[in-house]
């Protein structure tokens, strides 16, 4: 093999903070390489983010079209048509991908290389990458940042060899619509689409190890998430251990579980395993290079993103912590700030938001009730129910309810909860209000414009006074 070519970086991986950083590095004068084995976006634009919220605008379409008679107005039989709603998926995926391809391509020639193929360490800064054409090519680096991402973790019950499982990625892929959707996972991903294909047409069963869903939020908000999907027709069963899954007749699959209340058979078309993800870690022959994993196989990294192996650092959901893309952003950010304009950037005391796309949206930030009290912090509760604020009432949107967390010496907001339709929305202004460190009172006597969602904010944080 020839001697490896040297560069001053190398990227592994082009999700969100990978797409960035070796354009960022390049313009610097930095000789980059920027290896990719799969579509260029990674998970986000590819199977995570941007197909899925896709499906899920056409699923509430679909239920808004069934509510029509709410609204005064009359329309016929509603159906759906799963093959047309992938093919607007797909077509906006690569939309995306191509996007992002060209920004790739037009940086390719001024000190960008884009190697299609995947690598492996064979020394602590010295990668081989197996092209997609068959040659294999050696490249070192003082610098790497590993950017592989993450992927469905498979299921592992008795049986589970001999039935089709689908997974967040293949059942995007369905052209046709399950009779009855089975899905194994309570948290962000097997909720949406719970709800998405429930929406479509279909029965959905959600089978919860967990005494509850979303078992990281605040008990309230979980058990206001429950009773929302069961308005919507989905059976949830919280506390309830998957033993089996065998095929029955007619190609259904049958799956025993233990619930609190004995053990049940329940049988369905279709089976979405959406329990985990798990890093892309396995192939990297990370040994190789003196890197540090956890015991789930994600890249240890320290606040400023390093590996144990100096020079080598990691970024995005590969390494743990919130898998967000907007986190692996910041990561780039942070990366950015450090190598390139000579900063202290650090992870440390960040603000992670986030949004789970059901309806209506549960959009957090900053602490939990359960974890400011674990904390021992002197607190106030603001919550309020979306049936109190006049824009709620007015689009027939008021399931839900926010919530916020405020510290009584400080009067700061430490967090907040917003389940509301375009909840994520809503939260963002109280994240804003969180990054400046105003007190709560600089939201209950804003101006909000009447009437919107976000007037709402005013009536939450008064009940702070009666």
């Amino acid at each position: 093999m020839p001697q490896a070519t040297s560069y001053d970086a190398i990227v592994i991986g082009t999700s969100q903070g990978g797409r960035f950083l070796p354009i960022a590095l390049a313009k610097t004068g930095r000789r980059v390489a920027l290896i990719e084995r799969g579509h260029i976006g990674g998970v986000c634009v590819n199977v995570g983010c941007t197909p899925t919220k896709t499906m899920v605008a056409s699923a509430r379409v679909a239920y808004l079209a069934r509510r029509s008679a709410d609204y005064g107005i009359r329309t016929g039989p509603t159906s759906v048509d799963m093959q047309a709603i992938r093919e607007r998926k797909q077509s906006i995926v690569e939309g995306a991908r191509l996007g992002y391809e060209n920004r790739l391509t037009a940086a390719q020639g001024r000190n960008l290389d884009l190697l299609r193929g995947e690598a492996h360490f064979i020394a602590p800064k010295t990668l081989e990458v197996s092209l997609k054409d068959g040659e294999k090519q050696e490249i070192t680096a003082p610098l790497i940042f590993i950017d592989t991402g993450d992927r469905p973790e498979p299921l592992t019950i008795k049986g589970v060899e001999n039935v089709s499982v689908l997974n967040s990625t293949t059942i995007m892929e369905l052209d046709t619509l399950p009779e009855h959707l089975l899905i194994i996972g309570g948290g962000y991903i097997g909720l949406e689409f719970g709800q998405m294909f429930r929406r479509f047409g279909s029965q959905v069963t959600v089978i919860q190890r967990r005494p509850r869903l979303l078992v990281s939020e605040d008990e309230d908000v979980s058990d206001e998430v429950t009773k929302i999907l069961r308005e919507d027709g989905i059976t949830v069963l919280t506390g309830a251990m998957p033993q089996q899954v065998e095929r029955v007749g007619d190609g259904h699959v049958q799956l025993t579980v233990l619930t609190p209340q004995g053990e049940q058979q329940i049988t369905g078309s279709h089976l979405l395993a959406a329990a985990g993800r798990i890093p892309n870690t396995e192939g990297l022959a990370t040994e190789a290079a003196g890197i540090q994993l956890d015991q789930e196989g994600h890249i240890q990294v320290n606040e400023q993103l390093e590996t144990s192996v100096p020079g080598v650092y990691a970024l995005g959901d590969v390494k743990g912590g919130p898998a967000f893309t907007h986190i692996s952003y910041d990561d780039f950010r942070i990366l950015r700030t450090n190598l390139l304009e000579h900063g202290s950037a650090s992870t440390q005391d960040r603000l992670v938001p986030y949004t789970i796309f059901i309806d209506p949206q549960l959009a957090r930030v900053g602490m939990t009730e359960k974890e400011a009290r674990k904390q021992g912090r002197n607190i106030r509760v603001a919550k309020l129910p979306m049936n109190a604020v006049p824009r709620a009432l007015e689009t027939g949107e008021t399931r839900g309810f926010m919530k916020a967390i405020v510290d009584a010496d400080t009067q700061q907001i430490l967090g907040c909860a917003i389940l509301s339709v375009e909840g994520g929305e809503i939260m963002t202004i109280i994240q804003v209000a969180m990054m400046g460190k105003l007190p709560y009172t600089a939201l209950k006597e804003g101006i909000f414009t009447h009437p919107t969602l976000a007037e709402g904010l005013n009536a939450l944080f008064m009940t702070l006074d009666s």
